[in-house]
């Protein structure tokens, strides 16, 4: 084939990709709007949404660079943004018929926003909406760009240095275990940490069917969020999506087990949970799996994360929609599994300890593990809590007892006017007392007691 016919086909598989992973978007908005109550739904959802807005302007501006600009004093911490601002620079086509720097501007757009996207698990039912505008920019710039830069930025020559991550500690990452799902998950945590449970943490999921909807669109989207960290329409490529297919389902039966086990049923909502867990599982490893490693993967993430998630409501952290199991930990879970059993085999061509690997593959991976969670977790710490002491992060408790929905966004997820529900004088647009007025009102008054009968 022609050089430049093959580029087009790589070309043509990565724009594919990237919309299957703008598509992960909404899945999210759904996965999370069903977990939550019926007045918080259009909230979580709206928080979702933002990131791309606020992704796509800061990262065009500024952020681009510091992902993957050279670094800054070869020391492999942050990019050097300089001729990134704007991206105006990049304007000329190179006639390569390749992907060329717009296309992986646009690209680390998606996956930026959606790990800031995660992060709103820790924020639901009770962040403010304008609170979370502030947060979420100063997040990327503090915590994700540098991360991203530390783990997605490979070095080029001595002048033109990337991430210390990849490129000095050498760590195994296919497609952003560390930067994207373990530090969402942990930066979920922490926001979690600041904010304070909801005062009504025991609400149950308003829409499981919505839920299982979110996540099946997840599910679909991640065929393009692994399939295009191949570059291109490769080996590779075909490699991890069987991989990422594998591990997804795979997850369901891991997280079925440990349910059935513990509670003795299995539910739609663990199956579903148990997908997306097998799925971050196989991101970092989606590479170094064979086939049935990438089964292993799936099943071990997944029930790591159901047995972990028993022991939820004995916390105080209410880390609401389990970013920081789901994520975090099925990361964490994941990379554990390439120390384990990856088989040189299998593209990245790494060798687990199972296998007769090299030891050093363990403080490695370890020691990626452990300097991601702590920056993203004492940074997010510090970052919310010092916006909570400047601007206040959470609502009265009037607003979370009344929804967001109606109070910060003046909508609501359904109109029931028969019951009071929806926008047209509906309930959940009042305050409480108002509410108690106006039930109260429409009752009908008491009817006088009548006479006895005779004789009584």
């Amino acid at each position: 084939m022609e050089p430049i016919l093959a580029a087009n086909a790589d070309l043509a598989w990565m724009l594919a990709a990237f919309v299957f992973v703008l598509l992960m978007f909404p899945g999210l908005a759904f996965f999370y709007g069903g977990m939550v109550g019926s007045k918080n739904v259009l909230n979580i959802m709206t928080m979702v949404m933002s990131t791309l807005a606020i992704t796509a302007v800061l990262y065009v501006v500024i952020g681009h660079g510091l992902v993957s600009g050279p670094s800054v004093g070869g020391w492999g911490l942050i990019g050097n943004p300089t001729d990134y601002i704007g991206l105006t620079n990049w304007l000329t086509d190179d006639a390569s018929g390749a992907t060329q720097t717009l296309y992986y501007a646009a690209w680390f757009i998606l996956f930026a926003a959606i790990t800031i996207a995660i992060v709103a698990s820790g924020a639901a039912g009770r962040m403010k909406f304008s609170a979370w505008l502030v947060f979420a920019p100063i997040w990327l710039l503090v915590v994700y760009f540098p991360v991203a830069h530390w783990v997605f930025a490979a070095d080029v020559d001595d002048n033109y240095r990337g991430g210390f991550l990849l490129n000095d500690l050498e760590i195994v990452d296919y497609a952003g275990g560390t930067a994207v799902h373990m530090n969402s998950g942990v930066a979920a945590l922490a926001l979690a940490v600041v904010l304070g449970a909801r005062k009504r943490r025991m609400e149950r999921p308003h829409n499981v069917p919505m839920t299982i909807m979110g996540g099946g669109i997840l599910f679909f989207g991640w065929f393009g969020f692994n399939g295009s960290c191949a570059l291109g329409a490769n080996f590779l490529a075909q490699a991890v999506i069987l991989n990422t297919l594998l591990a997804g389902s795979a997850g369901m039966i891991g997280f079925a087990i440990i349910e059935r086990w513990r509670e003795g049923h299995v539910t739609s909502l663990g199956m579903i949970t148990g997908t997306v867990a097998g799925l971050v599982g196989i991101t970092p490893a989606a590479s170094s799996m064979a086939p049935l490693g990438a089964l292993c993967v799936g099943i071990f993430a997944a029930a790591v994360v159901a047995f972990l998630l028993s022991f939820k409501n004995r916390l105080k952290i209410d880390e609401t929609l389990d970013a920081f199991a789901v994520h975090g930990i099925g990361g964490i879970v994941g990379t554990l599994c390439i120390v384990l059993f990856a088989t040189e085999a299998a593209p990245a061509g790494v060798q687990g300890i199972l296998f007769g690997g090299p030891v050093d593959i363990v403080w490695r991976e370890l020691a990626g593990i452990l300097i991601t969670c702590t920056y993203s977790f004492v940074m997010t710490w510090l970052i919310a809590k010092g916006l909570d002491k400047l601007i206040g992060l959470r609502v009265d408790e009037e607003t979370e007892v009344t929804g967001l929905d109606a109070v910060l966004h003046a909508e609501t997820a359904y109109e029931i006017p028969s019951a009071s529900v929806g926008h047209a004088g509906g309930l959940a647009t009042m305050s409480p007392a108002r509410a108690a007025e106006k039930v109260e009102e429409a009752m009908p008054a008491s009817a006088p007691a009548s006479a006895p009968p005779a004789g009584v």
